[in-house]
């Protein structure tokens, strides 16, 4: 860092700054995390300059020798790591990767069948405000008054669509996910089975949630979040002829030259991932997102489900005075950052909310197990009883601010 001290002292600062955001505050937000310090050499290395259009050995560029060898190498610890047969690991991020999923296997105005946002899907699930919701028709499933999909439910649905994908996976669902019903439902109905799996992608490969395969099409992830790689996508499949589709759609259907230096690191991360002590972070990611769960419900909280069984709680505020937005304000205050979110009958404006989203993956990446998630658990649910004691949250953070140091994920000599 310290060329870019000299080079660049603004942008210096504010890498300095949220290094210290980054220790001192808890990082609670269900989709981010702490990548490996490798992870980030790779994304900073000299692949940074290579560009490389096409794949392994099929490039239209010359002097890709290395940058071969570096994608094949991803292309295969992604395949031993989820048990398929075929990724692309060039797309820039999970939209992408999605977009490049329709792309490979619709034409414009198909119908598609996913959940809905404010049930805990994704914008790319159909959203009228994305691409996939203005390029296709998009219709909706949700979950049942209880926070869980009813896939009785999602079959009556389908059956009246009749949609050309059904796609499973959510970004706000604290739930197993049941990919052999929905594979009962898309066969049913001749519909390609997409699974999203970008949240639970971490808990999959290590046995920790159900896979998607062999019951699933086409699977797209993301490679940071439970994953704790960089940030980026990933597409994967077992059948040769989807998978020459795919590539097609990502290059050259959506994307130009791929990001070597980001394979690089989307590699290093699955190395990381295929180690046996992943499973054990993966379960204790698990068990602290339930220890919050419980100690959030004991408190008097709506927590959607009225559980988890993967790394997130999703509170509802619906009947409360305050919303989301004052909630993760207040949060934010108190040195906790998580996200306001949508819940199941919402009734705000998708900037305010009526719930908020907590994920236990970036703590537990900093050592933290059930003892500190209770009393984090607990000060949350201090915050929330007290939204407007300003001088509430402001001892809170330094508690919080405290309680971080003990776990510092990144020191000087290792950023």
């Amino acid at each position: 860092m310290s060329i870019l001290k000299n080079i660049d002292p603004e942008i210096y600062e504010f890498m300095e700054s949220e290094l210290v955001r980054q220790t001192d505050h808890l990082e609670m937000i269900a989709s981010e995390n702490f990548t490996y310090p490798a992870v980030m050499e790779a994304m900073g290395s000299i692949f940074t300059n290579k560009y490389a259009e096409g794949y392994p050995n099929k490039r239209y560029y010359g002097g890709c020798e290395f940058a071969d060898k570096v994608e094949q190498l991803a292309i295969d610890r992604a395949c031993k790591l989820f048990q398929c047969k075929f990724a692309n690991v060039q797309p820039n991020s999970g939209s992408q990767a999605n977009q490049g999923v329709y792309q490979a296997l619709l034409k414009p105005f198909d119908k598609i069948l996913g959940m809905d946002l404010s049930h805990g899907g994704h914008l790319t699930h159909g959203s009228k405000v994305s691409s996939s919701g203005k390029t296709y028709s998009s219709f909706f499933y949700g979950v049942d008054e209880n926070g869980i999909i009813n896939y009785n439910k999602v079959r009556e649905i389908a059956h009246i669509v009749k949609p050309k994908m059904i796609i499973c996976g959510a970004s706000a669902y604290p739930r197993e996910i049941d990919f052999a019903k929905f594979r009962e439902i898309a066969d049913e109905v001749g519909a390609f089975l997409f699974a999203d799996i970008a949240h639970i992608a971490g808990l999959i490969v290590a046995n920790e949630h159900v896979s998607p395969f062999p019951h699933c099409d086409i699977v797209s992830t993301t490679t940071h979040k439970t994953l704790r790689g960089p940030r980026g996508g990933l597409i994967m499949t077992n059948s040769e002829e989807i998978a020459k589709k795919v590539n097609s759609a990502i290059f050259p259907g959506i994307q130009g030259g791929p990001l070597i230096h980001v394979i690089a690191a989307k590699a290093v991360g699955f190395a990381e991932n295929l180690k046996p002590q992943w499973n054990e972070y993966a379960k204790n990611v698990k068990a602290n997102a339930k220890v919050l769960s419980n100690i959030l419900i004991k408190r008097g909280y709506n927590v959607v489900s009225g559980g988890t069984d993967n790394h997130l709680v999703l509170v509802s505020f619906l009947g409360l005075e305050f919303s989301g937005k004052d909630a993760d304000e207040a949060l934010g205050d108190s040195g906790i950052t998580i996200n306001r979110n949508t819940v199941p009958n919402e009734n705000r404006s998708p900037f305010v909310t009526s719930g908020i989203r907590i994920g236990s993956p970036a703590l537990t990446a900093r050592g933290m197990k059930a003892k500190e998630f209770e009393i984090i658990a607990g000060k949350i649910a201090d915050v929330l009883d007290n939204i407007n004691d300003k001088k509430l949250h402001l001892k809170i953070k330094n508690e919080m601010k405290k309680l971080a140091s003990n776990f510092v994920i990144y020191d000087k000599a290792t950023y």
